[in-house]
């Protein structure tokens, strides 16, 4: 008799990752859990980075970020991405969501906005225009520049 294991790629990955003593992926759900809205808790291997950071830059100013957020992230039509102010939460997990989902999608999931700026409407999900790994440069950039969001 034939039987067949299947494993999913992200447990592939986790079990290579570990082999070689490494983190599997930047947003690995298995090895990383999941925050209380079931979303995978996302480490952000790029935090401090230069290389990371000056990439994150030019995706945040070429794929739209500035054109609502601003160019150096001050805010515009867009709330600011550097001042302490976060409307959905300024963990990694929030805003890799916010980025992928949207806001629309980030509610979806059980966000409740928390935080209060001018925004005129709601964020478009990137998750169909950026890979994950552009994503988690971009948060980089923003963690660079932000006065309060925390990995």
């Amino acid at each position: 008799m034939n039987t067949r294991t299947h494993v999913s790629a992200w447990a592939l990955i986790a079990i290579a990752g570990a082999a070689i003593g490494g983190a599997a992926s930047a947003t690995e759900p298995a090895a990383a859990g999941k925050n209380e809205h079931g979303l995978a808790v996302v480490a952000n291997p790029y935090l401090g980075k230069a290389d990371a950071i000056a990439q994150g830059k030019d995706l945040f100013v070429s794929k739209a970020c500035s054109g609502c957020h601003g160019a150096g992230g001050g805010g515009g039509m867009g709330p600011p991405v550097i001042n302490s102010t976060w409307i959905y939460g300024d963990d990694d997990t929030t805003l890799f969501n916010l980025i992928k989902l949207g806001s629309v999608g980030l509610r979806a999931k059980g966000y409740t906005r928390a935080g209060t700026e001018g925004v005129v409407g709601d964020m478009p999900g990137f998750g169909n225009n950026l890979s994950d790994d552009e994503i988690l440069e971009i948060l980089a950039f923003i963690h660079s520049k932000a006065s309060s969001a925390s990995p």
